[in-house]
């Protein structure tokens, strides 16, 4: 009974959240979900974002910054809202992003200051041309690209040429979620970006997904905090979604994560909103930090999937 409560509560949010619960929660039918998905871009979140597109069709006036509402972040926020991929406004967004950004070395470079590409947006730049189904030969670059730059460890590091010893959990989750939409869409070097996949989750589950691999301690307290969107910053609810939708089988050293996860609900079977990213916003999605509507969509949909129970 509680969980019918939630999920009735959920339907009652914007048409983007209606959306993934009927898809991911109640497993509708397909012919209801597409209804649903046109919905969202007629009203509420999705077509506010969308109505805030300029007519050169980038967003907040740059393409990464001003933080968080240039290109790439509305973009990547439209995104996570399930923003239909073939959505002609997000891609001719997204094209202008590899445009202006591809650089020499093959990655995505913003700066005018750096000479060199950086991993945690060539990660999320890959992840936005390959969702929304941008076709371009160019796209190889980034997958080579990314390849070169994974650490020993499997993970990435924006710092790697300042010589980093160690991946860095945000920089390497941006890019595991540019190279699992990659793989929807694009063959080139498929095998190799299946193996590079593997070895950065064994980089993350060897942390048990946000803990010291040699001391057990909890790497960085934000780590355990729920936001949204999450931008580019790291935490438990983005990676154990990640491993969602990878539909990454069950291991013992997710449970830590989990069983955290679980913890953060109250009694209403309802979850918060906890890290705000300080930053403009067109918008803020939600009022109440306390019962987050997004947050607990996702929240049930990890555990759902990996059988722990709400209650």
């Amino acid at each position: 009974m509680k969980e019918q409560r939630v999920v009735y509560w959920l339907l009652q949010g914007d048409p983007a959240i209606r959306y993934q619960v009927y898809r991911d929660i109640l497993e509708t039918e397909p012919q209801k979900l597409q209804v649903l998905r046109n919905e969202m871009v007629t009203k509420g979140w999705v077509k506010r974002l969308l109505d805030e597109q300029a007519e050169d069709d980038i967003w907040g006036g740059g393409l990464y910054s001003p933080k968080w509402i240039s290109s790439t972040y509305t973009l990547l926020l439209l995104k996570r809202l399930s923003l239909p991929s073939d959505n002609s406004q997000a891609r001719r967004g997204t094209v202008i992003l590899l445009d202006r950004g591809l650089y020499k070395d093959g990655g995505i470079n913003f700066s005018k200051t750096l000479t060199r590409s950086e991993t945690c947006i060539t990660g999320i730049v890959l992840s936005l041309l390959s969702y929304f189904k941008v076709k371009d030969e160019r796209i190889k670059n980034l997958i080579d690209y990314l390849i070169a730059e994974q650490m020993h460890d499997g993970g990435w590091n924006c710092k790697k040429h300042k010589e980093a010893k160690h991946s860095s959990m945000h920089t390497t989750i941006n890019v595991l979620e540019g190279l699992l939409e990659y793989k929807n869409v694009f063959d080139y070097k498929k095998e190799e970006v299946i193996s590079m996949e593997k070895e950065a989750h064994e980089f993350l589950l060897q942390h048990r997904l946000y803990k010291s691999d040699k001391t057990g301690e909890v790497i960085d307290k934000k780590f355990t905090y729920l936001s949204f969107p999450p931008r580019w910053y790291y935490d438990i609810l983005r990676v154990l979604e990640y491993f969602y939708f990878y539909d990454k089988d069950y291991d013992e050293r997710m449970e830590d994560a989990l069983q955290l996860l679980l913890k953060k609900k109250n009694k209403a079977c309802k979850w918060p909103l906890q890290g705000r990213h300080s930053g403009k916003e067109f918008f803020k999605l939600e009022g109440n930090t306390r019962e987050s509507k997004i947050n607990t969509l996702r929240a049930i949909r990890v555990l759902k999937k990996y059988n722990i129970s709400l209650n």
